[in-house]
């Protein structure tokens, strides 16, 4: 299984709050948001693990050479990353979708916090579905809902995933941000781009207009650090509080 990171985005709103540090180098519980997905990835036995970050700092980029050169907490890591700028994450995905083109991976954003052990049952449940055939992606949902634009998902009662939608008048769900795809995914991504699309909501609709059978696993809560109060909400969370 490969797993890979989106941490290109600006952390903009995170700057206009007082927070000086580039979003992937934010602490959380004192812990990197980076290095706390590297090290959840390899608890889930990752065979590769590829970043893209974006060339405004060179401080993240630094991070990642140590990362290669010394591990994590002495741990080796089997890191590849990419440094450029781009326009969305969906950019942001094509830029390291060919060395994902090879295998099952799960990709997610470099802010996406959820709790490990729930992590590591959707990974088990990705792993499943794939060996039996059933799916081309499992995509992680939430029914908590505290996102400024959140992509709601409809399912049916299997939780197969019937559309990606920017409003819903009764929702049940929304996307986590955590994408388990096939390599056949990278067909779909290829498509956007020749189109000219952008963003990730659109990447995921175009993988149901393939064709794609996708799928939705449940996850209690999925936070995302966008402002300068939510790192304490993330901390809250992830103590259980």
């Amino acid at each position: 299984m490969k797993y890979a990171i989106i941490a290109a985005g600006e952390g903009s709103r995170l700057a206009a709050e007082g927070i000086d540090s580039p979003k992937p180098l934010v602490k959380v519980g004192g812990e990197y948001l980076i290095d706390r997905l590297i090290r959840v990835f390899m608890d889930n036995d990752a065979e590769e693990i590829v970043v893209i970050c974006n060339d405004l700092t060179t401080l993240v980029a630094q991070h990642l050479v140590e990362l290669q050169r010394d591990g994590l907490k002495g741990r080796p890591i089997p890191l590849r990353f990419c440094v450029q700028s781009t326009p969305s994450s969906m950019h942001s995905f094509h830029v390291i979708s060919p060395y994902l083109s090879d295998s099952p991976f799960v990709l997610t954003t470099v802010d996406t916090i959820f709790r490990e052990e729930e992590f590591s049952n959707y990974v088990k449940a990705f792993r499943q579905q794939i060996a039996d055939g059933h799916t081309d992606g499992v995509m992680g949902v939430t029914d908590y809902i505290d996102d400024e634009k959140p992509l709601y998902v409809e399912t049916d009662d299997t939780l197969r995933i019937l559309n990606f939608l920017d409003y819903q008048e009764h929702p049940r769900y929304i996307s986590g941000g955590i994408y388990g795809l096939t390599s056949s995914a990278i067909e779909t991504l290829n498509g956007c781009m020749e189109r000219g699309e952008s963003r990730m909501r659109n990447f995921q609709r175009a993988l149901l207009t393939d064709g794609r059978q996708l799928t939705a696993w449940v996850f209690s809560k999925v936070l995302d650090i966008d402002h300068a109060d939510d790192i304490k909400k993330a901390e809250a969370f992830l103590a259980g509080q």
